[in-house]
């Protein structure tokens, strides 16, 4: 059985290592996944998947993403991941030089962590959320966890049985199983609608080693608040490092997930791998005609900061298609309680009797399919160099 197990999982491997490399791979394995650590054997069924983040920062004030000023640069993950059926794995690695812990549950110093954020609905691929916090009428749920060390008391050594077919266990330090900090779930749909939702069935290891991260978090793929299980989803990647003192994170835009096996699917992952078909030269100048009097962005810094969305690194974690709407229908992607205080002079948009919002920002319908195809070409290639 182990000998038969063994080639089927490396015709698996090799299948994967000849698939698009805009996707992650899922793959199914047998048993169960809902409790692999990050130094499972269970992961030599999968490739490793790399994805580049890119810098965002958002303070309480309002958004403030880093100019090319700075100096910035991308961060890149490895990502694998396995699912069983009713449950979905996944694997990040990263470099991080410095070693971030919150001790205790109430310590206020920072700590290295990540997320792993879905859109609740992702049936129209053209109409995701904003890819941070959601933004109104367009939810997402994001697990996150944070490097914790809760113990108060003696370590002692917490194993879970996986896999048999692995004969594999993971240890993970802990005073007891429900003392263990596996993270946390949250929607928003927006930055004033923070709800927290029920992690009991989410499990969550950080292991920290040679200046590396290497992480895992299990989930369901389905729960009363999120459903995976259609071949196909998008994921965002979100990594900070506790050490910065300027608060900023590494995101990937959305990508798309493919549960190996499943036939539906493709049309997601075709749609988020579109590239773009403008003239970026001729999408520039129309955007420092039409966009700069308000967005500052690598190219014209004319506006007053903070008066529009910094567009410096939008085509970073933007998909086309977020970048089109935008510009076509502002007040389709509205951020509630986002840029609040950051600058009275130039609310993001406005709130009438009623309680309903809509975008300062004009609509720019009026303009041509072609000139709004390049300008879109253009944002998407706003993004440092990786």
């Amino acid at each position: 059985m182990k000998t038969v197990l063994k080639i089927f999982l490396l015709s698996i491997v090799s299948f994967v290592g000849m698939s698009a490399q805009e996707q992650i791979n899922v793959v199914k394995v047998l048993g169960n996944v809902d409790k692999i650590g990050p130094e499972s054997r269970a992961w030599i069924s999968s490739e490793y998947q790399e994805i580049v983040l890119y810098p965002h920062a958002t303070t309480q004030e309002g958004e403030t993403l880093l100019t090319t000023d700075t100096n910035a640069t991308t961060k890149k993950i490895k990502v694998k991941a396995l699912y069983d059926g009713k449950n979905i794995v996944f694997l990040l690695e990263w470099e991080d030089i410095t070693k971030n812990i919150q001790y205790n549950c109430c310590s206020m110093n920072k700590a290295d962590g990540f997320t792993l954020q879905f859109p609740v609905n992702y049936s129209d691929v053209t109409k995701l959320p904003y890819i941070r916090m959601g933004n109104q009428g367009r939810s997402v749920v994001s697990y996150m966890k944070r490097a914790k060390d809760i113990i108060s008391q003696e370590d002692v050594e917490v194993s879970f049985q996986n896999l048999p077919e692995y004969n594999d266990t993971f240890n993970a330090t802990s005073q007891s199983q429900q003392n263990k900090d596996n993270g946390q779930v949250f929607m928003t749909a927006g930055f004033d609608s923070i709800k927290k939702l029920d992690q009991s069935a989410m499990l969550s290891v950080m292991s920290y080693q040679n200046s590396t991260w290497k992480s895992s978090l299990s989930m369901p793929l389905k729960t009363n608040y999120l459903n995976l299980d259609n071949g196909a989803f998008p994921i965002s990647f979100v990594v900070w490092d506790g050490n910065s003192s300027n608060g900023v994170e590494y995101m990937s835009p959305w990508i798309g997930v493919k549960l190996f096996g499943q036939i539906d699917g493709d049309e997601l992952i075709n749609s988020l791998n579109v590239e773009p078909n403008g003239n970026i030269e001729n999408g520039k100048q129309l955007a420092i005609e039409n966009c700069a009097g308000c967005h500052n962005f690598a190219y014209t810094r004319m506006a007053p900061e903070n008066m529009a969305p910094n567009l410096s690194y939008v085509g970073g974690y933007s998909t086309l298609d977020y970048l089109k709407e935008s510009i076509i229908n502002p007040n389709a992607v509205l951020v509630t309680n986002y840029h609040s205080n950051a600058q009275s002079n130039f609310p993001w948009y406005q709130q009438n009797e009623d309680g309903n919002i809509s975008s300062t920002m004009p609509a720019y319908d009026w303009m041509d399919e072609t000139s709004i195809a390049d300008i879109v070409s253009f944002l998407h290639s706003l993004k440092p160099q990786i």
